[in-house]
């Protein structure tokens, strides 16, 4: 791999964040702050929610947004230069290999999501204050912030490479919008002890374990699917999804 090229497709992606910083920062805040405040603050003011409910939803949170931000980062730009722009055959005659240009992509998702992650963490924190009890295991958040953000990524090139343009509203109706409401982002996996055909389903949604992992990491003293078992769930993911998207990339590129 030429190192050197990579680094410069990367630092042109992070330039183009930057020059997009008001308009990323809208699309990636302002629903899961909104969700923060209605929620966290609106329903457990007026005593329709315990007050221990805002440390349970705030890694929830956090996992939406930077699940959201990972694969916006991703899909959006890879659908516009496939179909749109064709700045992608710029990328592909950088002298490296055509799987390198899309782990540039992920890479350069996976950074955004994290970053949107660690600030929704102390803006929540801001607007949910006083109540909240956090004990975080400095370690395993790390580690999971990572996994997370890599799914985010991996997801987001998977996606990017298999949706048409007039796919996108599917994409979100279809994919995102159920995956959010089954991804134990509002609640805890043990609160569907009642439901066991649906417990059991939705083991199939990777934001379970993001939402499960950043749960176990920040929130310990609620209860969660057991901290390994979201590992190796996470790793899968991260991995299962990364082929797929590698696939369809080559495919697409050389189509």
């Amino acid at each position: 791999m030429n190192g050197a090229a990579f680094l410069a497709l990367l630092a042109r992606d992070v330039h183009v964040a930057r020059r997009n910083a008001i308009q990323l920062l809208f699309q990636t805040f302002l629903q899961p702050l909104l969700f923060v405040f209605i929620f966290g603050r609106v329903m457990v003011g007026s005593g329709y929610m315990p007050p221990a409910y805002k440390s349970l939803l705030l890694p929830g949170i956090m996992a939406i947004t930077m699940v959201f931000t990972g694969i916006w980062a991703v899909a959006m730009p890879l659908i516009a230069e496939f179909q749109w722009t064709r700045e992608i055959e710029d990328r592909l005659l950088a002298p490296i290999d055509i799987s390198w240009v899309a782990i540039e992509k992920v890479l350069a998702g996976l950074i955004q999501a994290m970053i949107a992650g660690l600030i929704v963490l102390p803006l929540g924190q801001l607007i949910l204050r006083p109540g909240l009890e956090f004990n975080i295991s400095p370690g395993l958040f790390i580690l999971m912030v990572i996994l997370v953000a890599a799914f985010s990524a991996a997801g987001g090139l998977a996606l990017g490479c298999s949706m048409d343009q007039q796919h996108i509203g599917l994409m979100f109706s279809m994919v995102l919008t159920p995956m959010i409401f089954f991804g134990c982002t509002y609640y805890p996996w043990s609160a569907l002890d009642k439901f066991p055909i649906l417990q059991k389903i939705v083991l199939i949604n990777p934001l379970a374990y993001a939402s499960e992992g950043l749960r176990a990491s920040v929130v310990p003293q609620f209860s969660h699917i057991p901290t390994g078992f979201i590992l190796l769930a996470l790793v899968f993911f991260d991995g299962l999804l990364l082929v797929l998207g590698l696939r369809q990339f080559q495919k697409k590129a050389v189509g």
